[in-house]
């Protein structure tokens, strides 16, 4: 028997692509657009003289310079998540210990402070260690307040891995190191890719760390480089849309290529 199509279904999916798609839309139109013609055209208007001169001058005026600090900075979080968390979230998970449950709720405690509580520490902090306006005192803090929640996220993954093949492997002789690469590493792809999309998130998209512990225009991210198209005269919306494109395709392709698997992760299925 052949199911009726769901008319309301179909309906409600072109109101979702119409209020998704026509600020995208609007985005990209504009971008290939000269200021001028997009003040005397509006933002719905399809491009009269096509040109990426927006992207041209965006990465001439120093927008390729705060491109590279924010790839630094994203690297290095997730460099320093995937070095610190795997091995965390294994040991959460394997040890019987009281002491490592009351670390691994201390830890927790991350999730429930918001950094905007613990910012003004965190400048005088950053500042008597002499990281102040450098990329690193960027790194750290960022890393820092994305580590709760991805070895949140891992350990619900390893949790899932059945005890018997950890005592198989017992069994053969592996010492936990051993156990940890061989078998936790390659059954926990899911959970890794996950932390690996949020940590990125978090460094790529990163505002107020950037903003309260950097100064000179050599340290600034993407996320401090779109104020400059905005001065006292006004603002040059083409070229902040352009800028907004070019800062948004990296972490857009790690999402791309990564979606499986952080829908997994977040569902805890990593394991299975």
């Amino acid at each position: 028997m052949r199911s009726r199509p769901n008319y309301t279904a179909g309906f409600g999916s072109l109101i979702w692509l119409f209020v998704v798609g026509l600020p995208l839309y609007v985005m990209l139109v504009a971008t290939f657009q000269s200021r001028t013609d997009y003040a005397a055209n509006g933002p719905l208007a399809l491009p009269e003289h096509f040109t990426l001169d927006n992207y041209v001058n965006d990465l001439d005026d120093g927008f390729a310079q705060y491109f590279l600090n924010t790839a630094i900075v994203t690297v290095s979080v997730v460099g320093i998540v995937l070095l610190l968390v795997p091995p965390l979230a294994y040991a959460i998970v394997r040890s019987d210990g009281k002491a490592t449950g009351r670390v691994f709720r201390l830890f927790l405690l991350g999730l429930a402070i918001p950094s905007q509580a613990v910012i003004v520490p965190m400048f005088y902090l950053i500042n008597e260690a002499g990281l102040y306006d450098n990329l690193l005192g960027v790194i750290l803090p960022t890393a820092a307040f994305a580590m709760p929640v991805c070895a949140l996220i891992l350990s619900g993954v390893m949790r899932d891995i059945t005890p018997e093949l950890y005592e198989a492997m017992t069994v053969d002789g592996a010492t936990p190191w051993r156990i940890f690469l061989q078998l936790v590493l390659p059954l926990s792809k899911s959970g890794l890719s996950t932390i690996v999309v949020f940590s990125s998130l978090q460094a790529w998209n990163g505002f107020l760390f950037p903003l309260v512990l950097t100064q000179s225009s050599e340290n600034k991210v993407i996320t401090m480089g779109l104020y400059d198209f905005q001065t006292e005269h006004g603002v040059d919306i083409p070229g902040l849309l352009a800028a907004v494109v070019l800062s948004m395709l990296p972490i857009l392709l790690v999402y791309l290529f990564a979606r499986r698997a952080l829908v997994q992760g977040l569902m805890g299925v990593g394991g299975k």
